[in-house]
């Protein structure tokens, strides 16, 4: 017995020892905690939904999800070969162009107006604390932070693995001009050496206008936050993006809710939606869409184009890693939205209108 609890008590001081690690960030305190004490969203020492939102549907559990996660073999959550993608010249683009270039997952580049943005960039090969675990799909991933630019505006939507990556950011501090995020977010940037004046932190329904022609509201979601064992210290959001001649909706994570019609109606019509498509099931049905709500969110918001996002980079639930776009096609096409489908770093001209392949069907 006294063997068995040292090794208890060893376990226990280990994995509070490897939670104290910088991948893990901060929390709020002082002069940034008293800004979030002061939110309306910010109740009970967390922040909130607009609406109720449990993380698990009514009458599902933890170990019936473990379970049908790893031992349900009848999905191909795992390409059978590497994705398709391409590999473009992005520290030499048109400076004319307004484009926009995906990297799998929900990491994207735009170049709109003349100014550089980089939304949620994970560029490691993982998406978890643990280096070996969540890996990315072969072909997906193929950039790496030497391979941007520099950036003006980094958008962070929350700060859950799979959107706020350590090592990534890390290597892109030394490019990044100005961060834009949620209350909260940026204690982990501020542990992590940013300096503070590069960091802007929004509440919901915040206004930011960081040079003339350049907008930046900051507006609901419903989803959750946390890297650690708390949760809900720091907000997620998405965001309305304005350029002299570009409207985009950077969508983040969210389950879907009246946000994005009232977000449609204040702000629409949009250019471009960029929302969520993937890591959805029954067991969570409020913190993530179904395809099929994606192009509702999409109609809501009164979008001219739709990029499903949050999709063939990395396995985080317990679909077929192609069923978010075959789903959203499908739906799309029967509500006549726009629909963007480009491969993993094919560049999309946002001044125009372009045919992208069926490329999921490739994969065999």
């Amino acid at each position: 017995m006294v063997i068995v609890g040292i090794i208890f008590i060893v376990i226990i001081i280990a994995v509070w020892l490897f939670l104290q690690t910088p991948r893990f960030g901060a929390l709020p305190t002082g002069e940034r905690l008293n800004r979030i004490q002061k939110s309306s969203w910010y109740r009970n020492n967390q922040f909130v939904n607009q609406h109720i939102t449990p993380q698990l549907t009514e009458g599902a559990n933890f170990f019936s999800i473990l379970k049908e996660f790893y031992f349900d073999k009848s999905k191909q959550k795992i390409p059978p070969a590497p994705l398709p993608s391409v590999k473009s010249d992005l520290l030499n683009p048109d400076p004319d162009k307004n484009l926009l270039v995906w990297f799998g997952h929900s990491s994207y580049f735009m170049q709109l107006d003349g100014r550089t943005f980089l939304v949620d960039p994970v560029f490691s090969g993982n998406a978890s604390p643990l280096r070996f675990t969540t890996r990315s799909f072969k072909g997906s991933d193929i950039y790496k932070a030497n391979d941007l630019p520099i950036i003006d505006y980094l958008f962070l939507t929350h700060d859950h693995w799979d959107h706020l990556d350590f090592k990534t950011i890390l290597q892109l501090r030394p490019k990044i001009k100005k961060v834009i995020t949620g209350l909260g977010v940026a204690a982990h940037l501020e542990r992590w050496g940013f300096d503070k004046n590069l960091l802007t932190e929004m509440d919901w329904n915040d206004q930011y206008i960081p040079e003339s022609g350049f907008g930046i509201n900051c507006m609901p979601a419903r989803h959750f936050s946390g890297r650690g064992l708390k949760r809900n210290k720091s907000i997620w959001s998405s965001f309305v993006l304005s350029t002299p001649g570009k409207l985009i909706y950077i969508g983040g994570d969210s389950g879907y809710d009246e946000h994005f019609a009232e977000i449609g109606k204040q702000f629409g019509p949009f250019d471009l939606v960029i929302l969520e498509d993937g890591q959805y099931d029954r067991n969570w049905k409020y913190i993530h869409m179904s395809p099929e709500e994606t192009v509702r969110a999409a109609v809501d918001l009164r979008a001219k184009k739709l990029l499903p996002v949050h999709w063939a980079k990395f396995s985080l639930s317990v679909h077929s890693w192609d069923d978010p776009i075959r789903r959203i096609s499908r739906e799309a096409a029967i509500r006549n939205v726009n629909l963007l489908h480009p491969k993993i770093g094919e560049t999309v001209d946002l001044d125009r209108d372009q045919v992208f392949s069926l490329w999921w069907e490739e994969i065999q």
